[in-house]
């Protein structure tokens, strides 16, 4: 088999066309600074865009705990060779922030990164100025999020994700209507099999999927097994048994919490490294997304119709659609 779906030297989709395009020129900015009162500290951002091209969607990346704008280049750069423009903030709990525990700010944090990406996207304009060459070039009416792992927690309240209270009761509401879709990279499942540590310490690890109607791929290790969970990996895929609308769910094999690396290249958390898994993600989260944010593209199907022609060794598809409330697939 000859494909890049299953074979670390191919070079061609499971489809036998491209999947992606040949990748081009990327220029990457960084800080670029966005002021953020009442933040303790301005928020630090990285924009990734092809050197030329233009309409160029966006996509807002929400780096997982304690990484920074400096992280996910496997999937930042790729995804801005693509044509799309990738910006990173750079969370509280970065490590290179050194915030401490006992700062007033640290329960809230889950807060101040969702509303960091939210001043994201009110500063497209001014990040956008701040990349050589880039203005005139962006276009902002196409925009999703995506995150991995606390990232993807955090991307998911933009789609409509909302965390329970004590009670049950869903609280506020911090969807954007300027998001299309989203890309949820081992995201968390629901709290009703968290661990008493995590009950105890990180109460917003309850979320209610009822209204997080937007699209969206949902990438889950089965061996992915969370310390926060009484649960085995399959824990990760309630986002897409329990969220309603259109989604699909890469289940990758043999796959941990990072995924096979998408964190970075070579870094100490990876500990199931493996550059066929990340090209996988790559390709598929790329076609995913060029069919999310322009209808008119096919990628997306022809990718689903390819898999479901010819099983990937790494890993399986399943998706379902506004109508089915249930998945499909299997495969």
């Amino acid at each position: 088999m000859d494909d890049t779906f299953g074979s670390e030297s191919g070079s061609r989709g499971a489809d036998g066309q491209e999947p992606v395009g040949a990748p081009g020129a990327v220029v990457s900015v960084k800080p670029v600074v966005l002021r953020a009162p009442g933040r303790g500290v301005d928020l630090q951002v990285r924009v990734s865009a092809p050197a030329i091209g233009g309409d160029l969607p966006v996509i807002v990346f929400s780096h997982g705990f304690g990484w920074s704008m400096n992280g996910y280049a496997p999937l930042a750069d790729f995804w801005a060779a693509q044509g799309f423009v990738v910006v990173q903030p750079t969370h509280l709990d970065s490590r290179t922030l050194g915030l401490p525990a006992e700062d007033p700010r640290t329960p809230r944090i889950w807060r101040y990164r969702i509303e960091d990406l939210t001043r994201v996207l009110d500063g497209l304009d001014v990040l956008e100025a701040a990349v050589p060459g880039l203005s005139g070039r962006v276009d902002g009416s196409r925009v999703a999020v995506a995150g991995h792992s606390w990232g993807a927690q955090t991307a998911s309240a933009l789609l409509g994700a909302r965390v329970l209270d004590a009670d049950g009761v869903a609280g506020e509401d911090l969807s954007d209507h300027r998001v299309t879709a989203g890309v949820l990279l081992a995201l968390t499942g629901l709290g009703d099999d968290l661990t008493p540590f995590a009950v105890e310490n990180l109460p917003f690890m309850r979320p209610s999927f009822d209204g997080m109607t937007a699209p969206a791929l949902i990438v889950a290790g089965d061996s992915d097994r969370s310390p926060l969970s009484t649960r085995g990996p399959d824990w990760f895929t309630d986002p897409y048994t329990h969220s309603p609308g259109s989604k699909s769910l890469l289940t990758l094999f043999g796959a941990e919490h990072s995924l096979g690396g998408i964190p970075g290249y070579e870094v100490a958390e990876t500990t199931d490294e493996s550059p066929a898994r990340v090209a996988l993600i790559q390709r598929l989260s790329t076609a995913f997304l060029r069919s999310a944010l322009h209808p008119e593209d096919a990628s997306w199907q022809a990718a689903v119709s390819a898999l479901e022609e010819e099983p990937s060794p790494l890993g399986k598809l399943a998706s379902k659609s506004d109508q089915d409330g249930h998945g499909r697939g299997g495969r």
